[in-house]
């Protein structure tokens, strides 16, 4: 099967080497436009036919206690870490039933697991995601439809350098790393365990693997539910 893989980003610079790299095109996209995420699914299709395999990695932070937070923050941390994904979903997964395959992948976080101050907002965004991930899959249950959520701390990112940029979060990242229970994820390490997943239709990715116990336990009301719903079938 011949796979095109496109890529899509604000500033076609930062990523036109990797996708020329890995033999993609670029989109070259503003998300926080929620006009153009409406149609940004049917653009990629016009490029390279149906959409089989979506990751939904777009996401800022915006860091710090939430009544600092403007208006236009909250708006546009929830618009791009929480609606983008939703609406991506929403526009792929018609194509995706119709041809009888397709897996969809969240790049969710550990934030939405355990609270840090300073994450409210993005924290509740993730937390969301996640939980949005697990309906989808309920939605799709019965179908050749796959999900997998990836749930993680810190990477080595700037992402990361902005969120320890504010002193609470800073503290509680040094008070969790001090007692061994948060290490920085190398970005090779999860790219590939994301791969590995969707080649193995694994729901979850989890890094570090220390915090995995701590993330595998908000998700069992999750699948006690689905267990008790086990034959009821997706939704039609």
């Amino acid at each position: 099967m011949v796979r095109v893989v496109r890529v899509v980003t604000r500033n076609a610079e930062a990523l036109d080497a990797v996708a020329t790299r890995i033999g993609g095109t670029t989109i070259v996209a503003d998300l926080s436009d929620a006009a153009t995420r409406r149609s940004l699914v049917a653009r990629t299709e016009a490029t390279g036919g149906p959409v089989d395999l979506l990751v939904n990695n777009a996401g800022i932070d915006r860091v710090g206690a939430i009544d600092r937070m403007t208006a236009d923050d909250l708006e546009m941390l929830v618009g791009l870490n929480l609606l983008t994904a939703m609406e991506f979903t929403r526009q792929a997964l018609p194509g995706m039933l119709e041809h009888g395959r397709g897996h969809i992948v969240n790049l969710s976080s550990l934030a939405g697991v355990a609270s840090l101050p300073g994450l409210a907002a993005y924290g509740a965004s993730k937390a969301a995601l996640t939980h949005s991930t697990a309906g989808v899959r309920a939605d799709t249950r019965g179908t050749a439809i796959r999900t997998t959520v990836v749930e993680i701390a810190f990477v080595q990112t700037t992402m990361r350098d902005e969120i320890l940029g504010c002193a609470p979060s800073r503290r509680a990242y040094r008070r969790l790393a001090r007692v061994g229970a948060l290490v920085d994820t190398p970005m090779d390490r999860l790219v590939d365990a994301i791969v590995d997943a969707v080649a193995r239709d694994r729901r979850h990715v989890r890094y570090p693997g220390r915090a995995r116990a701590l993330a595998a336990t908000t998700e069992l009301p999750r699948r006690f539910v689905e267990l008790l719903l086990s034959g009821v079938g997706a939704t039609p």
